[in-house]
């Protein structure tokens, strides 16, 4: 089936840690219209998944359509996807309590359209790969860098899902055997290395046993207060415990490029999320790394970029994957 001969738009639904956001999306991929507002998962799954509706309701009807004009929604939300059942099966430090949520049927129910679920990570790498910084690119890996970390791979083109798609949890692969344990039940992990939540961690622990930074006097104090963003622009400006802790993240991401680029031999590798915001002083050691360690045949073919598309990567990836659904492809 060509891509002419889809008739009807579909709609792409990203739920995120703070927000949801909703967008109809044209046959050929374009955004037509777009509906954010808050996640408030604090207040239970029930409430959310409600305001989910109300997101795709309130973009149909600012476009005076009706769910019946719609081919699809497709929803990328964190957590434990079993896409072929369309089941939330494990929950995500930003979806608590959701736990084997049948999400698609739920929504499908409400609406009467045909709906699935995604990874969040794995539709940010759908939506890199159809509209951002991996268009072309036939064979990539996505990153994302936040709180914790995500992944999405593109194989020949296509998303790959793995058996029931659980397939790209890159920030789960182990890179220190002894290293802390993680939320997930392993030990070491990248995600406890070089996430968000990781450096703010190391942080907050080396401040309390003493060691001196000036990010004590950007926070007045207030160690709860440390962020990501905070110690990277601590670490740009000289602070040398910033730097140390900047470095250790950036070593350990360098370790997992090294492993992604040996077992998949990608073209690209892309890093997306709220921590690609720190540029260089994240990626750069990792890139030189993947330039550097890997087999050279592998070492040779890999780039490593930032992300493109932002925070709209989901709904870009969760439209792409239904309309590729609705192509049979």
């Amino acid at each position: 089936m060509t891509e002419e001969k889809i008739s009807k738009p579909v709609i792409g639904v990203d739920i995120g840690g703070t927000k949801i956001m909703a967008a109809i999306f044209s046959p050929g991929g374009r955004i037509i219209a777009k509906d954010v507002r808050p996640t408030l998962s604090g207040e239970g799954v029930n409430r959310v998944i409600g305001r989910i509706g109300t997101a795709i309701d309130g973009v149909l009807s600012g476009q005076n359509m009706a769910a019946a004009d719609i081919g699809a929604i497709c929803i990328a939300c964190a957590g434990g996807i079993d896409t072929g059942r369309g089941v939330v099966v494990t929950p995500s430090p930003h979806l608590p309590g959701w736990m084997e949520i049948p999400l698609a049927d739920m929504i499908r129910e409400k609406f009467g359209v045909k709906t699935m679920i995604i990874n969040d990570a794995s539709a940010a790498a759908l939506g890199e790969h159809s509209h951002g910084a991996g268009q072309g690119v036939n064979n990539l890996v996505l990153l994302t860098l936040g709180t914790g970390i995500g992944g999405g791979i593109i194989i020949e083109g296509k998303l790959y899902l793995g058996a029931v798609g659980g397939a790209g949890e890159l920030g789960h692969m182990t890179v220190e055997a002894s290293g802390p344990r993680c939320g997930c039940g392993n030990t070491g992990c990248l995600e406890m290395f070089a996430s968000g939540s990781a450096i703010e961690r190391e942080a907050v622990l080396r401040l309390e046993r003493g060691e001196k930074s000036s990010l004590a006097e950007v926070v007045e104090g207030d160690l709860h207060k440390i962020t990501a963003e905070i110690i990277g622009r601590t670490a740009r400006s000289g602070d040398k415990l910033a730097q140390d802790i900047m470095a250790r993240a950036a070593y350990y991401l360098g370790v997992g490029l090294v492993n992604i680029t040996n077992i998949f031999n990608p073209e690209m590798i892309i890093i997306g999320g709220g921590m690609a915001d720190l540029g260089e002083l994240i990626i750069g050691q990792g890139r030189k790394m993947a330039a550097e360690l890997p087999f050279s045949i592998n070492a040779r073919a890999v780039r490593v970029v930032l992300a493109q598309l932002g925070n709209e990567a989901g709904i870009y990836g969760a439209a792409a994957f239904a309309l590729d659904d609705l192509r049979g492809k």
